[in-house]
């Protein structure tokens, strides 16, 4: 039995599910989220909730059963609040500058590092140290996060390298003499 799958998920004032077909769309006053849904879990929209239960009583849908509750939770805080990611970026000469739908890195390498913005996010960079990153889908704002953290992976020695706030770096002490 699933805990969390237990728990109907609340919908807010302002925003609103239905179900198209094989899709559950959650609109909001951020925008309009789409889920495809899986045959093994049935959803229900009720007054102030969305309900995710197993159709069967298979190990499949048991398996799935939580995590489409997940699913469905953060389709209904992006359109309300959205997510946000933030990036620390630690080192000599190391930059960052929001262009408009593009971010340039500049990490040390013999050239910048241009990264194309996806339609539905936004890149923010307070500061040259720090890159915020924003929308509504979950996945997406991940995604790009994880993406510009690969191109200079925080080391353990000095702590140099793009990491997300809140991160912890193990340290490590060098060489002894």
């Amino acid at each position: 039995m699933s805990r969390i799958g237990k728990k109907a998920v609340p919908v807010p004032a302002g925003v609103t599910a239905s179900i198209d077909g094989s899709t559950l769309n959650v609109k909001g006053p951020k925008g309009t989220l789409a889920l495809a849904m899986r045959d093994e879990i049935t959803y229900t929209i009720e007054d102030g909730g969305i309900s995710v239960q197993p159709a069967n009583d298979t190990k499949q849908a048991r398996a799935f059963w939580g995590m489409q509750r997940t699913l469905v939770q953060n389709l209904v805080t992006g359109v309300t609040d959205g997510f946000t990611k933030k990036l620390l970026i630690t080192g000599v000469g190391y930059r960052a500058a929001a262009q408009g739908r593009n971010l340039r890195l500049q990490l040390g390498y013999s050239h910048d590092v241009n990264v194309d913005v996806p339609e539905g996010l936004e890149v923010k960079t307070p500061d040259n140290t720090t890159v915020e990153i924003s929308g509504t889908d979950k996945q997406k704002v991940g995604q790009l996060a994880a993406e510009i953290r690969r191109w200079r992976k925080p080391e353990p020695y000095k702590g140099k390298g793009i990491k997300y706030d809140g991160e912890f770096i193990f340290r490590k002490e060098g060489k002894k003499k």
